[in-house]
């Protein structure tokens, strides 16, 4: 069978939805494509199933846009779609599909509505409600991103040398973030405990470049929503700064650590506790 997601937003959500898109494309043997944000598209050449995506402008998009996204998703012979989208245009869209299933939260289109959760570690409560219905299992935690390891060799030479552990710090930047000059301190605060440390950063290049150099880290730390997925997705042990451990899987490895928006008073020690060196 063929199915269809049409999943608006940044990749941070693109990335949050990988466990759910493997679930239908083995359970059901489907062959999957989403409908996402242009910007967002090349996260999916990491996906360990043939995923197409299909680039849209979900905001602005005007009818002639529409238009054409129904022209592209009625040539195949799609049998289910899993829409994340709302408003009246998406609805016409769908409703001129013939797409025999539509699941949707709300919204005319939809053949049935999926009751949201409102809260919980959105890979396995979001995306589990959109599954249920169809009679798919979601284990999100269980899901693991295999890199190439051509990519993880061509990441290698950027890797500090020595055997310490390999630390990697993605700050997101910007006023909201934890201060900068905090994120520069805190390797030495570590060495202090951990001489060996080394650190890097997901660097610069392509996503599939930045996502290697994240494979091969041992910890990572980061308030970078994209580097936070990658890091749960790769089952690295990791500490997010400014997620709320309700939103993070239950993994002893894994750590929520002061809320979005409200890291500037966040305490080094705080961090250092989480990360296990206080």
């Amino acid at each position: 069978m063929r199915a269809l997601f049409l999943i608006p937003g940044d990749s941070s959500r693109q990335l949050q939805a990988f466990p759910a898109v493997a679930a239908v494309a083995d359970q059901l043997r489907a062959e999957v494509q989403v409908v996402c944000a242009a910007a967002a598209a090349p996260i999916w050449s990491l996906h360990p199933e043939r995923v197409k995506p299909i680039p849209f402008a979900f905001e602005g998009a005007t009818l002639a846009d529409w238009a054409n996204l129904l022209g592209t998703v009625r040539e195949p012979d799609f049998q289910l779609c899993i829409n994340r989208a709302s408003g009246r245009q998406v609805d016409l869209m769908l409703s001129m599909s013939h797409i025999p299933t539509r699941l949707a939260t709300g919204g005319f289109s939809a053949t049935e509505r999926v009751v949201a959760p409102g809260g919980g570690w959105p890979n396995q409560a979001d995306w589990q409600a959109f599954l249920r219905p169809i009679g798919v299992t979601l284990d999100a935690d269980a899901f693991r991103l295999t890199l190439p390891q051509s990519d993880l060799a061509d990441a290698a030479p950027a890797i500090p040398a020595g055997d310490g552990p390999l630390l990697l710090l993605a700050p997101l930047g910007g006023p909201a973030d934890w201060p900068a000059e905090r994120w520069q301190a805190l390797p030495e605060r570590i060495r202090r405990t951990l001489p060996g440390l080394r650190t890097i950063d997901p660097g610069a290049g392509s996503l599939r470049e930045r996502a290697a150099r994240i494979g091969l880290a041992d910890v990572v730390l980061a308030s970078d929503p994209v580097v936070i997925e990658l890091a749960l997705l790769l089952g690295l042990p990791l500490v997010a700064l400014g997620r709320d451990a309700a939103e993070l899987p239950g993994r002893g490895a894994v750590q929520g650590i002061g809320s979005a928006g409200q890291l500037s008073g966040l305490a080094p020690e705080t961090v250092l506790a989480g990360l296990g060196l206080a």
